[in-house]
């Protein structure tokens, strides 16, 4: 009897017991529910009213992949800085010290270079040597004289020299521009208008003739332009692996690869050639016939 009466005891016999009994009847379920409310809050919603339908990811959702942004001709040219032509264009050699190249931060390669002064080092960039192409492979209508000198000065000064910075040109005079350009035309015109109409007449059948120039001969031409300009400061020696120029046995294996695949890999980078062959500015489809061209040299 006493057993069955043990059984049928409660638990809580003191009056702190009691007290932390009802406690904790009011505290756990309270705890239960605010972790329930804050699991429920911090799960993403998918559904409507989430954020994903909120104005602005409907609108990065629905916005065009490309857009048009309009320039205008006669507002004054924005120069790049020399760092970033450096970063776009003459780090692909001079960051590492590719094919003799100077190494940026060398005191010891930039020196004997910094010594005979700025103007020979630009005349140097602007002609081209050794493994270098003049201007650094760019073209003129897209990297003026001047911003190539600040690139010069950037990595100059980055590798002990004290250069100063190029004055910026001077803005060319728009409306002097426009009064020339009117009164040429006058004066053609009143001096002998049979002449000019023969001008004109000349003028529109080189127009008409040019296209069909171009597609006949343009790929080879633009391919060549740019291994003369670029490509050929590594491909001309065969520097840091590339496969030299006309050496069918170099070639051989890389063409076997498929001539897309060549392609990618120009315009990408592979191993110790940047992207382009560091011809930022040049286009895909001049790269592409930059290979074309070294493709067909080594066949």
């Amino acid at each position: 009897m006493s057993e069955a009466h043990n059984e049928h005891e409660s638990l809580i016999k003191t009056p702190k017991q009691l007290i932390a009994a009802v406690i904790a009847g009011f505290l756990v379920p309270i705890v239960i529910i605010v972790l329930l409310v804050n699991y429920v809050g911090n799960n993403a919603l998918t559904g409507a009213g989430s954020s994903a339908m909120t104005e602005k990811a409907i609108a990065e959702r629905i916005a065009p992949v490309a857009h048009v942004e309009v320039k205008d001709a006669n507002a004054p040219r924005v120069y790049q800085t020399g760092e970033q032509l450096y970063k776009a264009v003459c780090a692909a050699c001079h960051a590492s010290g590719v094919a003799g190249a100077p190494k940026v931060g060398s005191t010891e390669d930039w020196a004997p270079r910094i010594k005979p002064g700025y103007d020979d080092m630009l005349k140097i960039a602007l002609a081209g040597k050794g493994g270098m192409p003049a201007r650094g492979g760019t073209n003129p209508d897209d990297v003026t004289d001047y911003e190539i000198g600040r690139a010069i000065v950037y990595m100059a000064n980055a590798s002990g020299g004290k250069l100063q910075e190029p004055a910026e040109p001077a803005a060319p005079a728009s409306g002097a521009a426009a009064a020339s350009g009117a009164a040429a035309p006058a004066a053609a015109s009143g001096a002998d208008a049979g002449s000019a109409a023969a001008a004109a007449a000349a003028m529109a059948s080189l127009k008409t003739a040019a296209p069909a120039a171009a597609s006949a001969g343009g790929n080879v031409d633009a391919g060549k332009k740019l291994y003369d300009t670029v490509c050929m400061a590594c491909h001309a020696a065969g520097v840091a692996g590339a496969p030299k120029f006309g050496d069918k046995a170099a070639w051989a294996p890389r063409i076997a690869t498929g001539i897309e695949t060549l392609h990618n890999a120009a315009l990408k980078g592979l191993n110790a050639m940047p992207p382009k062959g560091g011809a930022a500015n040049a286009s895909d489809d001049d790269v592409k016939a930059a290979v074309d061209y070294m493709v067909s040299a080594a066949k």
